[in-house]
This record gives C-alpha cells, structure tokens and sequence, in this order.
C-alpha cells in the first residue's frame, strides 16, 4: 500500500487555539495553519497537517492563540515623536497651541520616516499588522512602510493650510496623486484620500476629493462628528451639520472611513447604515481629548462598520490595540446602558475584519481563512494574569496584555519571534528617537 507524499510548504504553524474570526465567534483547538509564500493554504488540525504537510519550518505554540494581525484602522504614526507633548488639554488648544506649532517646526521627511519606524516597531509588539494612517508627507510614509514589510493604507493629506509638505490645494492634489501612482500597485502599501476635516476642508476640494476617490476607487478616511464644538461652528458656518455638509457633496457612502462620530442622531446613524459607511472607533482618544462617547452600540445594531482605532500616539498615548479593544468593549456597555454591547468575538471582529474592511482590504486581510493573506499573531496565554482559561476570545479582549505577543507575520514573513523584532535597528531607532525628544522639547521651551 503506497503513502501519499506530503505536500511541501513554507511554513506550520500549530496553536493550542485559533480564532479565525470568520465564521463568527469560533474557536478552533489543537488546529494548524499552513503558510506558502505570502497566504494561508490551509487550517486544519494538527495532526491532520503533520500527516499532509512538509513544511520547511515550523513553530509550536502549544499555550497559544492565533489571531488575524490587529488592524488599527486610524493613526497619525509619525506623532509617535509627539507621545506626552501636551496631555490633559481639549482637543482644539491641544491642536492650535501645541500640535500644530510644533509640527510647524519639525515636519520633514526625516521626522516622518523615524516617527513610522517607532510605530512600526511598538504595532509589531502588539500583534498589529496593519494600519490606517492620516499624516503629512504620503511618500515618506509609504516608503518606510515598504522598508520595514509592514502592510498600511496610507493617507493623501490634504488640509486648506499650506504645510512642510503642501503649500496651496493644488500642491496637495498634485504631490498626492503621484504618491498614488507609485503604489498603485505595491502588495503592502496602498492608498486612500484624507482629507483632515470638515472644519479645515472646504466645498470645492471635498468635491474633488469625492470625484477623485470614485476615478481611483480609493476610500476617504476623515475625521467626522468628533466633538459638539464642530458641530456648532458648522451650523453657524454653513447651515448644516458636518455629516450633512458631506452628504450635500457626495461623501457619504460606502468609501467613507468616519473616524471618532461622538455626536450623532438617529437619523445619521440610519443614514450610515443604509450608505455602507465604516466608523472608525478611537475610543481612548475620545476619552483623553474629553470629545464625547461615540454610540457605538447603536451604530453596530443599526448594520455600520465597525472598526477600532488608537488615533496618534499624541493623543492616547500608545498604539496598543489589545487596549483599544478593552476599552471599546467596556464603554459601549456603559454608554449603551446594556451589558451584552460590543461582546468580547465582536469587539475582536472590529479591531481585525472590521478594519480590513473598512480600509477596502476585506479581501484580502482580516480573518484566518484559505487564500488570505498570511497576517498573523500569536499571542501567548499561559501568563498568570491570563489563567485560569475558560474562553480564549474573551481572554483576549478582557485579561490579555500585548505584552503576552510572542510571533507576528505579515504577508508570510516573520516580524517579531519569540517577543523580539526581526530586522530592526532598535538601539539606532532609540538613539534618533532621543534627539527628536530634544529638538521638539526645546521647541516647547524656547530660550
């Protein structure tokens, strides 16, 4: 009797649970994913796999859960220089007085390019894999991504003041736009329209950004209803509410990526729904700058979008997703008044398939399933502060620290083993890290 020979592959890598976040809520134990190349080929359990596969490596991870990469559906990566600058302000002085004087001073590709290489490495940690970024100077960005094999949707900025980057509307448009062409067909890096915010764009440039994303087919990721202020100088300014004003100029449908939306009404979470907007949920950030709750509970039940992000390191101030997801899961009970809101498998759908989703990547990451790409955490849960283990899912969002991720893949290749980053400079990425405290310290300080 012949034995069939097993089948090559890349990579094996055994978990004492999986969580594939599609189907919904399941948990999946003494199971196997195969990698080849950049994708899953395969989920099956382990001794299955053993007998069907020759994997060239593997890793074992008996006291283990693997999850989809985290998606943090919205930052400002390179304000990770900025962590602690100005703490315990609202949000518009914090912007005016402080954020923004000091971008002023610093922005330049250099600032951009270790201000992502810092988040890159803290993301890793944490089991992030992805990212939705909102910042100044796109190509710089993109560029560092790329280097460093880590997967982002990166934003075209555009806001109606001139910065380092642009100086008039056009400038924006035209830098932008030929960012977009040089990715446009990149497998980690690609791009979407970010326009700031109502209150800092105006008619004409959001209609062209509106008719600009349906050419590209690229989303709109932009802050939307984040606090009563903005609501009442749009009223005053153009008779409407922000939402409105953007429905009025074509904005509101299934590209939008409306980040924060702590005011709204039962019309506009109606109207989110019945449009395929996606919310992007910084629940911290919220917190912190004291702009109010978003209803999060609501706009789920209502059919919306879900996705979590932490917002810049400025203004949280880390990028800890495991974090996000606690308190994402907490506040909606609270704010809803209801304790089964945002339950722990659907408080872990948000900050993976929700995001891949809402950044237009659904297709592709989010979820372990076959044909995906092979985005990964693995997250240890033998810590004494995650036992005894009754429900891995609800041990991830309630107990779990990101501390306890051991192993991260994007796209098949490793980036952090056994808790360390593969490939970093970290002593070097520390050292520029430390000069960049002291140029935006004596910025703050001036002589």
């Amino acid at each position: 009797m012949s034995v069939e020979p097993r089948q090559p592959c890349d990579h094996l890598i055994e978990a004492g649970w999986i969580v594939p976040v599609v189907p919904h809520g399941i948990v999946l134990e003494d199971h196997a994913l195969v990698i080849d190349g950049d994708r899953i080929t395969d989920l099956l359990p382990r001794a299955e796999a053993h007998a069907r596969y020759a994997p060239r490596t593997i890793t074992s991870r008996p006291e283990s859960v693997l999850i989809p990469g985290l998606v943090n559906a919205h930052t400002h990566n390179p304000m990770t220089l900025m962590r602690g600058v100005a703490d315990d302000l609202p949000l518009m002085p914090w912007l005016t007085e402080h954020v923004w004087p000091i971008e002023a001073a610093v922005m330049s590709p250099a600032f951009i390019a270790d201000g992502v290489e810092l988040a890159v490495a803290e993301m890793l940690r944490g089991g992030t894999t992805c990212c939705n970024e909102n910042y100044f100077f796109p190509d710089m960005q993109a560029a560092t991504y790329r280097r460093l094999g880590f997967r982002a949707v990166v934003g075209i900025p555009f806001i109606e003041f001139p910065s380092a980057w642009a100086g008039s509307a056009a400038e924006y448009f035209d830098k932008g736009l030929e960012v977009h062409d040089n990715y446009r067909r990149d497998p980690l890096v690609s791009l979407s329209f970010a326009p700031h915010a109502p209150y800092t764009v105006n008619d004409d440039s959001f209609e062209r950004i509106r008719m600009l994303a349906e050419q590209l087919d690229l989303p709109v990721h932009c802050h939307v209803h984040e606090t009563a202020q903005e609501i009442e100088d749009s009223l005053k300014q153009y008779g409407q509410r922000p939402l409105a004003r953007m429905d009025r100029l074509g904005l509101v449908n299934e590209r939008l990526i409306a980040v924060h939306m702590t005011q709204l009404t039962d019309a506009e979470i109606a109207q989110c729904a019945e449009r395929g907007v996606s919310v992007a949920h910084c629940p911290q950030s919220n917190l912190k700058l004291a702009s109010g709750f978003s209803p999060i509970e609501r706009l789920r039940r209502a059919g919306v979008n879900i996705a979590i992000g932490t917002d810049g390191c400025a203004s949280n101030n880390d990028l800890d997703m495991f974090d996000e997801m606690r308190c994402a899961a907490l506040l909606a009970k609270g704010v809803s008044g209801d304790a089964t809101a945002m339950d722990a498998a659907t408080t872990l759908h948000a900050a993976t398939m929700g995001g891949a989703r809402a950044i237009g990547l659904g297709d592709r990451i989010g979820s372990l399933e076959v044909g995906k790409q092979a985005d990964i955490a693995c997250v240890a849960l033998d810590a004494l502060e995650t036992q005894p283990l009754y429900h891995a899912v609800s041990q991830l969002v309630y107990s779990t620290g990101r501390q306890q991720v051991t192993d991260v893949w994007i796209a098949g290749q490793r980036k952090l083993a056994d808790g360390v980053l593969v490939d970093m400079d970290i002593p070097g990425l520390l050292a520029r890290t430390r000069q960049w405290q002291q140029r935006i310290a004596a910025v703050r300080s001036p002589k």
